[in-house]
């Protein structure tokens, strides 16, 4: 069996192959067990496999990489659209192969392990944020049932509680004080958690030196830094900084038609870890803004006079991004900072909407 194209549709436990030659042939259709799947590919010639970029969809990139087969990552809603009538593992497949080989289509870069065990690192701080966000909020409304209102906060919180357990006037039952204190332990391992993550965060950031380089931008620290730089991967998947800035979902949303250009608010399509990153880090930047004289500032301050104070941060992030050099308009490209130490000062100035120089 030879295959000059491939379309694998991975799983759990079954896994479905479909392959054609030079002419677009079909030479073969077949479904593998999962331990069988690398054994059939190390018997075939190399040839071009193409991968829906899903669940474990990067091991298995890396391994059949190493059986000298060259490997390309789809996003699925890419690949949705070659897809033929009903949806099946063999019409997956099939569409994948066929996806794989248009000279248009664009690929997601295969993640190294080590890029995936820092994500790792964030998902796990990223749930454990989630899980005492929702605690907290709990806490608050088991208070409420005793008419104790506390305001919003994680620190505000940690503060008032032990005052509330400790003060046995205010009406709080001995059964309910235990349940607190339980409730008020788990929350303080979660910030011993969370403080373990940022630690460990830190210290990847200080040794990697592309992330080292980001971490000179405002607004930039290490936990945006070290996403950024193992998410993207490889640099050179995007053509330029401005297809970077679209893929992470910060370009405007287009509805145009009849030579009529009609923009929206900004698509979200991308990755929303990293775009959260990007508005709090914009925000944090624009709660000193008025303290700084600097161009980038100024530019700043007039953009904060112009918008209300929510939609105000769609920009900023958009700007920001241009800073680093993910959305380039003719400054610099995500390469550059990324595999380059130069900084982007010597570059010509950016200009916002209206033309103004940071």
């Amino acid at each position: 069996m030879k295959f000059t194209r491939c379309g694998l549709d991975i799983a759990k436990q079954v896994f479905q192959v479909h392959g054609v030659n030079e002419q677009g042939v079909v030479k073969g259709r077949k479904t593998l067990p999962r331990l069988k799947v690398l054994e059939f590919f190390a018997q075939l010639p190399p040839c071009l496999i193409g991968i829906e970029a899903c669940a474990s969809a990067h091991y298995w990139a890396r391994e059949l990489t190493k059986l000298d087969h060259t490997v390309k990552l789809m996003a699925a809603q890419y690949v949705a659209a070659y897809r033929k009538r009903s949806k099946n593992d063999a019409n997956d497949a099939e569409a994948i192969c066929e996806a794989v080989g248009r000279p248009n289509m664009r690929f997601v870069a295969i993640k190294s392990e080590e890029q995936q065990a820092v994500l790792m690192v964030h998902r796990a701080r990223a749930l454990v944020v989630a899980n005492r966000t929702a605690q907290v909020n709990q806490i608050r409304g088991l208070l409420g049932e005793f008419g104790l209102v506390m305001s919003r906060g994680v620190a505000r919180l940690r503060r008032e509680l032990p005052g509330i357990l400790e003060d046995a006037e205010n009406g709080v039952p001995a059964l309910a004080r235990e349940v607190l204190c339980g409730l008020l332990e788990q929350l303080r391992e979660a910030n011993q958690r969370i403080g373990a993550y940022d630690r460990q965060i830190r210290a990847l950031a200080e040794a990697s030196e592309p992330a080292r380089r980001l971490m000179r931008v405002e607004a930039i620290g290490p936990q945006t830094a070290t996403a950024l730089v193992a998410t993207v991967g490889d640099p050179h998947v995007f053509k330029n900084g401005r297809g970077f800035a679209a893929w992470l979902g910060i370009t405007p949303r287009q509805h145009s038609s009849g030579g009529k250009e009609r923009l929206g608010q900004i698509t979200r399509q991308g990755d929303g870890y990293l775009r959260t990153l990007l508005v709090h880090g914009a925000r944090s930047y624009l709660r000193v803004v008025d303290k700084k004289t600097d161009a980038k500032s100024d530019w700043a301050r007039r953009l904060k006079q112009r918008v209300a104070d929510c939609p105000e941060i769609e920009e900023p992030v958009i700007a920001e991004d241009r800073f680093v050099g993910f959305k380039s308009i003719g400054v610099v490209g995500i390469e550059d900072v990324l595999r380059s130490p130069q900084r982007i000062e010597n570059t010509p100035p950016v200009r916002d909407r209206d033309g103004n120089a940071w």
